[in-house]
């Protein structure tokens, strides 16, 4: 069998894949709500300051401009030095319009981080590494990674979704547009944000602080689920790794198991408890690798395992470039891990 191909990621990118919008002006939840009326109220007030502006610009283009008799005026326009009430006037706005702003932007701040934490609400720990994501639900006893299941809350029975931040190594920042504002991660400090997005779907963000040559990789995928979607996903996503009956599957979990594989990832049910890279234990239910950046498909798992710097130049995993045998039957145990 031929060495590894690299897969043309541009032709088979499946519809869809890249679909769901990062911006501010189509939010899905009320941290993102928020944030889209003081936005609207700041591009308000400058839009009007700009035409103000513009306008006495053009008004003193066109009254004072250059006309021919003024080369035989026989005296200058009239002076005027100082006045009192332009001078109140450009002191005392500025100040009014700082002062709205400061207000606004408070009321937000409180509205998004200060209010307390319900009942009924989700908890997820957060980790920012180089360059993934690590979700892990402590009350249901779930650990995944890159991409973030959470429930849809319904406005009249609330169900927010809390997440405890931090960060591993050096600074993130976790932002989704659509259903929150941008928090920082940082090692060895715990900050906090929460979402309930309102309607089912994906939600694309991406880490939004420069945090090593990988950083524009450092994708994050949220999935609001439906309550009983999430159920099911949370009940899925407790059962360990399931054996495959396939004779090239059961050669990969054995090679897997004798590599260094398991120092660095856990596959639940089996020896590998790693903790330095991501969780794999149903690895094959997700729609991407590599923190969102291409399709999970066996083709792109075999190329990501040979060589992950061709994907992802600076990633921390190793190149591992097995013999070809060896690569296919870890791509079909790593494929049978749903």
């Amino acid at each position: 069998m031929a060495r590894t191909v690299w897969p043309d990621l541009a032709a088979q990118i499946p519809t869809g894949f890249s679909h769901g919008s990062t911006s501010i002006f189509a939010p899905a939840g009320t941290p993102a709500h928020s944030i889209f009326g003081l936005s609207m109220l700041v591009l308000g007030i400058t839009l009007a300051i700009f035409l103000v502006v513009a306008g006495l610009f053009l008004y003193a283009v066109v009254r004072y401009r250059h006309r021919a008799e003024d080369a035989n005026a026989s005296r200058e326009p009239s002076q005027i030095f100082g006045s009192n009430q332009i001078e109140l006037s450009w002191t005392v706005i500025p100040i009014l319009i700082v002062v709205l702003l400061f207000l606004a932007t408070t009321r937000v701040i409180f509205m998004t981080q200060s209010i307390p934490k319900p009942a009924s609400s989700l908890d997820i720990n957060v980790v920012g590494h180089q360059f993934w994501w690590e979700y892990s639900y402590p009350k249901l006893g779930v650990v995944t990674a890159n991409e973030l299941h959470i429930p849809v809350s319904d406005p009249k029975k609330p169900t927010p979704s809390y997440l405890t931040m931090t960060s591993a190594d050096t600074d993130h920042s976790f932002w989704v547009p659509r259903l929150a504002g941008k928090m920082d991660l940082i090692p060895n400090q715990i900050n906090t944000m929460w979402m309930d997005p309102q309607q089912a779907g994906l939600y694309l963000g991406q880490c939004a602080q420069y945090c090593g040559v990988q950083h524009a990789k450092m994708l994050i995928r949220v999935y609001a689920d439906s309550p009983a979607d999430f159920a099911a996903w949370v009940a899925h996503q407790k059962q360990p790794a399931v054996e495959s009956a396939d004779p090239q599957a059961a050669a990969g979990r054995a090679i897997f198991q004798h590599n260094s594989c398991i120092s660095c990832h856990t596959i639940a049910g089996t020896v590998a408890t790693g903790r330095f890279g991501p969780d794999l234990t149903h690895v094959a239910s997700r729609e991407t690798i590599g923190s969102g950046a291409i399709p999970n498909n066996p083709a792109n798992l075999r190329a990501f395992v040979d060589n992950p710097e061709h994907f992802k130049p600076g990633v921390l995993m190793p190149a591992m470039h097995m013999n070809d045998k060896d690569l296919d039957a870890i791509t079909a145990y790593l494929a049978s891990l749903k």
